[in-house]
């Protein structure tokens, strides 16, 4: 039976396998059938042979519209009986023999003694009967069109990202355009073809007819990733590779002493640097869309030329760069906003790719601030999926790409990989390899998809194990044990809070105070949504360790914030009665509470040192002042880190080394999603609190566009007449060329004139720490009605008083930080307000805007973040490490669960990951710490 027919059988078994999602070939089966349709017809032999394939184009053609999934599963069944023969063709199709009879030569008679009847193939069939007949005329055929052989790929082609033998390559592409067949010479030998240097775009794209389905080039389907047998591992020489990985990207060939240099400035040093350092997109010049076609709302890539350029002031005074491009079939406007400098750098002429966001303005579709580059023609004449990287100047992406080429002919098929090959094959991951080589120069998108969920496996299964091998090598260091009885703690939450805790604050309490009074060392997380009460759950695990004997620490990132949790605690432990402190014979003591800053001098400083060392002081709370040479303990038995993400790992191990591995409990005030809080923070056990005390008011929330900005200085008028105050938040703290957005330095200037009335002060991330304080502080006791400001004002310094947040520029701030801003506000006890004002007018920036004003979670605010940006705004260098966690943005939370599930697996067989097949696993993680490279 014809080669076609084999290639449909194996089409509708990977259908099968796929769950009948109609997913097994780019398009549908609808869209196969137009491309399937000419071969078979032209391979068939006999007029049986044609009715077949008129019934199967028929049944593929009607696929698309069967919604049912026990539908789709017996027509599949069934094309298959029909193909191998035990079901015969129906009665309506057999009326169409005499057609077939008449167009069809007869056979020459049969060599006498030879069987002339011809038995359908079994493709189902393991061992497939040679054929008798024609078998070099199909080799002839093969050898002619090899886009259409069905034979499995080499070790070569799949390391190149060759499609898989189900995939559907057999189309043609038209001569002359982009993706044209490399066999195809005319396209390359014309005049003004890809080959000349002075071509124009005009020269060899043509958009001006719309193509035939046949012209369209069809991606690769890549079902399952490409998987090579693992050969016998020789360890010696696996190790030796992967520490050579780590060697100077000089030892790469073509990269000299200028590269080198050009190269670090981007952050690659070594070859392991070259291979990790993705592409931050890519531009596909495989699927081009001509302007004439575009629509609304989808995400285009276009080529063209510049025609016309401008600068037009918009409403609000912002200058705004204007363009037209032109591709051949019309011309689009292209917007960027407060880009003016644009003009100079993109003259008439200019051939560019835009890529973003197409929209509909004034009834015709347009581009908002896409990306815009210089057109590369030779990307462009390889009609592929091009990587674009992070450059500095001097270095330019093809020169990058080279380079990276050179480093993947050497090391794809070399490079050891550290993942045992069960767990490969049990989560269905590609090869080291194949996947870094697809990273960088995909064959398709579902290509690059496999190479990136390996890549991303790869860093959350090395996070978590090294993590859990920080937390097993902490706790084999017993700490000291602060045991206290129920009544007693019972007595201390009674008296120390002049209101009643939630149940959310007394499960964490209970939590804190089982870990503590174990042996083993506490190393708990504590996350709460802002206002949740977080301080007393510290205060309480304060007092327990008081109460025990031991001294305790609170570590905040700035003064002003330590200052508060000096007063606030300080009175908590100020409540406690003396009857629980002194016995009948008068002995015993109030615990001492001190507060040590930057700005903390002289005696003062040295008597609180003294304390520390003779144990006189019970409780120190304070800045990184507390981490400094010279700060001794007598006993610390507990540490606590406020606002855990403002310190990095070396901080906090700087304040455990303060004691004999203490007790640390860190706190947080911005949520991340509970599976993520567990992948990045494994060491940590968690507690939530997740119930807001009864009585407070929420905070009115408003999106608002520049043009309603004066009714927002309305009400802080009004609020700052009621003795209130306000925020103005600015996402920048000077006025910038390249980014079109407000600043606090120039929004002082103005407001000071607006609100001549009032108390205007400026507070940013440049002035220094003492600056900070002073100005915060005098915010606090009310020296200002209105404090402009940056991002700085995020951490939480308790101003009850405040009762107006107004953020400029809220699209370019994420929902989370957002919900830390409107944190600052409404905690006084009567009506705030918080306004967001959009600067973008793209429907999307204020759509994600609006969820803030449906909700004050902070949880769901921050999974919602998590959606929509990734885990980019959930995690930095100072929470996961000395790494970071590039390829995290926009990935499956599932998939985060299963390599939890992983690295606990092979934490639990072997955690010292000495069995033969945990070794190089091992060695890649102690090579990536000793390089600084990829996790901590």
């Amino acid at each position: 039976m014809p080669t076609a027919l084999e290639t449909l059988a194996k089409i509708l078994k990977l259908e099968r396998e796929q769950g009948y999602r109609n997913s097994a070939v780019i398009g549908g089966m609808s869209a196969f059938a137009d491309h399937w349709q000419r071969d078979a017809h032209t391979q068939a032999r006999r007029p049986e042979h044609h009715i077949l394939v008129d019934e199967m184009i028929d049944l593929l053609h009607a696929y698309d519209r069967i919604e049912s999934t026990d539908e789709r599963h017996a027509r599949v069944g069934y094309m298959l009986e029909r193909i191998t023969g035990r079901t015969p063709a129906p009665e309506r199709y057999l009326s169409r023999l005499s057609q077939y009879i008449e167009d069809t030569p007869s056979p020459p008679p049969a060599p006498p003694g030879v069987e002339t009847t011809e038995t359908p193939v079994n493709v189902e069939a393991e061992g497939e009967q040679p054929r008798r007949k024609k078998e070099k005329s199909r080799k002839k055929e093969e050898r002619a069109a090899p886009d259409q052989r069905t034979e499995p790929p080499t070790r070569a082609e799949k390391s190149r990202g060759a499609p898989a033998p189900q995939a559907n390559t057999s189309n043609r592409r038209a001569p002359g355009r982009p993706g044209a067949n490399e066999d195809d010479e005319s396209a390359f030998e014309r005049p003004g073809g890809f080959n000349s240097e002075s071509s124009r775009l005009d020269d060899y794209i043509d958009f001006s007819s719309k193509p035939s389905k046949r012209d369209l080039p069809l991606p690769p389907k890549l079902a399952r990733p490409p998987r090579q047998p693992r050969a016998e591992i020789d360890e010696a020489a696996s190790l030796d590779l992967l520490y050579g990985l780590h060697n100077s990207v000089e030892r790469v060939k073509g990269v000299g002493p200028k590269q080198q240099e050009l190269l670090e400035k981007v952050g690659i040093r070594s070859i392991n640097d070259l291979l990790f350092t993705f592409p931050t997109r890519y531009d596909d010049y495989t699927q081009m869309n001509p302007i004439a076609r575009l629509t609304a709302k989808t995400l285009a890539t276009v080529i063209g030329t510049v025609r016309h350029t401008e600068v037009r002031v918009g409403r609000t005074g912002r200058r705004d760069f204007f363009m037209r491009v032109d591709d051949g079939s019309g011309t689009i406007g292209v917007s960027c906003f407060g880009q003016p400098y644009l003009q100079r750098t993109l003259p008439i002429g200019q051939q560019v790719v835009l890529r973003g966001q197409t929209s509909l303005f004034q009834n015709q579709i347009q581009l908002t601030n896409p990306e815009i580059q210089p057109l590369d023609l030779e990307d462009l004449q390889a009609a592929r999926i091009v990587p674009v990287y992070r450059l500095t100047e001097g270095l330019n992406n093809r020169q990058l790409r080279r380079i990276i080429e050179k480093a993947l002919d050497y090391w794809e098929d070399r490079i050891p990989d550290f993942i045992p090959e069960a767990t490969l094959e049990r989560l269905d991951l590609a090869d080291l390899g194949w996947a870094l080589r697809q990273m960088h120069f995909p064959a398709g998108w579902d290509h690059q998809q496999h190479a990136k969920h390996r890549l991303v496996f790869d860093q959350l299964l090395m996070l978590q194990l090294t993590i859990m091998a920080n937390r097993r090598q902490w706790q084999a260091i017993p700490a000291i044990p602060l045991p206290i009885e129920d009544s007693l703690l019972d007595a201390l939450i009674g008296t120390m809070f002049p209101y009643p805790l939630t149940g959310a604050q007394r499960r964490s309490i209970e939590a804190i105070r089982a870990d503590i009074e174990r042996p083993v060392p506490m190393n708990r997380l504590l996350q709460g949504d802002v206002g949740s009460g977080k301080t007393a759950v510290a205060a309480a695990a304060l007092a327990v360790a008081a109460f025990a004997g031991g001294q305790a620490a609170i570590m905040a990132p700035t003064s002003i914030l330590a200052e508060q949790h000096y007063h606030g605690i300080g009175a908590a432990f100020a409540r406690i009665p003396d009857e629980m402190l002194f016995d009948a014979d008068g002995n015993g003591r109030r615990p001492v509470v001190r507060l040590l800053t930057g700005s903390v001098r002289g005696a003062e400083r040295e008597a609180i040192l003294d304390g520390l060392r003779s144990g006189g002081v019970d409780v120190l709370i304070g800045t990184q002042a507390v981490i400094q040479s010279g700060v001794e303990f007598s006993n610390l038995t507990l540490t606590i880190i406020d606002e855990q993400h403002r310190f990095g790992v070396e901080q906090r191990g700087a304040l455990r080394g303060k004691g004999t591995n203490p007790h640390l409990l860190v706190m947080t005030a911005t949520p991340i999603p509970r599976t993520f809080a567990l992948t990045v923070h494994a060491d940590l056990d968690l507690s939530i609190i997740d119930e807001m005390p009864p009585g407070r008011t929420p905070v009115r929330t408003r999106v608002i566009d520049p043009t309603q900005r004066v009714k927002a200085y309305d009400l802080i008028e009004e609020q700052v007449a009621l003795g209130r105050q306000a925020f103005i938040v600015y996402p920048l703290v000077e006025a910038s060329d390249r980014i079109d957005a407000e600043s606090a330095v120039e929004g002082f200037a103005a407001l000071r004139q607006v609100f001549h009335r009032a108390r205007v002060g400026l507070l940013h991330g440049r002035m220094s720490p003492d600056e900070k304080d002073s100005i915060m502080a005098a915010f606090r006791d009310h020296a200002f009605d209105i404090m402009v400001t940056t991002s700085v004002a995020e951490v939480g310094v308790d101003i009850p008083n405040a009762s107006v947040m107004v953020i400029e520029g809220a699209n370019r701030f994420g929902l989370s930080q957002l919900h830390q801003f409107r944190g600052r506000v409404g905690r006084g006890g009567f009506q705030s307000y918080c306004l967001l004002v959009c600067d973008s007018e793209l429907p999307d920036a204020v759509a994600r805007l609006m969820i803030l004003e449906k909700t004050h979670d902070g949880f769901v605010l921050a999974q919602k973040d998590f959606e929509l940006r990734g885990a980019g705004d959930l995690l930095g260098t100072q929470q996961s490490g000395k790494g970071s966690l590039e390829l995290l943005e926009g990935i499956d939370i599932t998939f985060v669960e299963e390599a939890q599930r992983e690295a606990r697996t092979v934490y639990q067989v072997d955690p010292d990951m000495t069995d033969r097949e945990h070794r190089l696993l091992a060695a890649r993680i102690r090579g990536l710490q000793d390089s600084r490279s990829d996790v901590s």
